[in-house]
Order: C-alpha cells, then sequence, then structure tokens
C-alpha cells in the first residue's frame, strides 16, 4: 500500500476514534436541534467536568472540537451535495453502478481527510499532551469501553 494512503487511513482511524471520543462523551444528541456552536459549547463543558480541564485544557479541547466540525463540513460538502446519503444514492440511479462517480465520491472524500487530517491530530495531540497523567488515564479508559459513558467512579 502506497504510504501516502496508510497515513491517510491511519490519519482518518485516528480523527474517527478522537472525533468519536468526543462526541459520545457529549451524551445523548438523538433529536439535536441546536447549533453546532452550542453543541460544542455544552459537549466541551461536559467532557471538562469529567476530566477535570482547567480553563487552557478547555481552549485546547475547543479547538479540536472546532477542527472537528470543519472537517464533517468538509466531507459533507466533499462531492457538490451537502447530503452523503444522496451522494451515494445517486451511483444506484441507473440500471448500472456508476463506477467513475464512485470513483470520484471516494477520490474527494479521501481528499478533504486528507487536507483537514493534519489538522485534527496536531489539534488532538495539543489537547491530549495537555492533560495530566490522571487524564490521560481517563480518556484511554474511555476509549476502552468503545466510548460508552464516562465512568462516574474517582
Amino acid at each position: 500500500m502506497k504510504h501516502w494512503i496508510k497515513r491517510t487511513l491511519f490519519g482518518f482511524a485516528g480523527a474517527a476514534m478522537v472525533a468519536g471520543s468526543i462526541a459520545g462523551c457529549g451524551g445523548q444528541r438523538h433529536g439535536w436541534g441546536g447549533d453546532s456552536a452550542e453543541f460544542r459549547s455544552k459537549m466541551v463543558e461536559r467532557v471538562g467536568s469529567k476530566l477535570e480541564l482547567d480553563t487552557a485544557q478547555k481552549q485546547k479541547l475547543t479547538v479540536l472540537a472546532e477542527k472537528l466540525q470543519a472537517q464533517r463540513e468538509a466531507l459533507r460538502g466533499a462531492g457538490g451535495s451537502g447530503d452523503p446519503r444522496s451522494q451515494f444514492k445517486a451511483l444506484f440511479a441507473g440500471n448500472k453502478l456508476d463506477q467513475a462517480g464512485a470513483t470520484r465520491l471516494i477520490d474527494e472524500k479521501t481528499t478533504a481527510v486528507r487536507n483537514g487530517s493534519p489538522e485534527i491530530i496536531a489539534a488532538a495531540a495539543d489537547f491530549y499532551d495537555s492533560l495530566n497523567a490522571a487524564q490521560q488515564q481517563k480518556v484511554r479508559d474511555f476509549m476502552d469501553r468503545g466510548g460508552r459513558r464516562w465512568s462516574h467512579r474517582g
């Protein structure tokens, strides 16, 4: 496998883990009707409370959340339509799979991930590296549970 493909896949996997972890610790979002800035603010407060973050750490988490949101918007926006489901369904609209369209869609999404991943990785590293050992362990424990709710234990 080419080196840049491996880096992209690892970057995407890392970003997905971080995004999933952060989104998961935000609690249930079913039916969220508010704007993303409000959600981000509540998520930062919730994570900040669980990890006992100081002001500087909360700021780093906010930057990470903003980068993740920008990446999500770039992925949704890649390919013209803002609806990934309709983009995917359009590939099957005819009597044959639109292979050229599928390739184009994958290329666009991959480019969006490749372009946004360095900023996300840097923001994630900046946030994680700012945590003390106990806070880092809480994050690892959370991820070991598959991103399920934060424990109420110590």
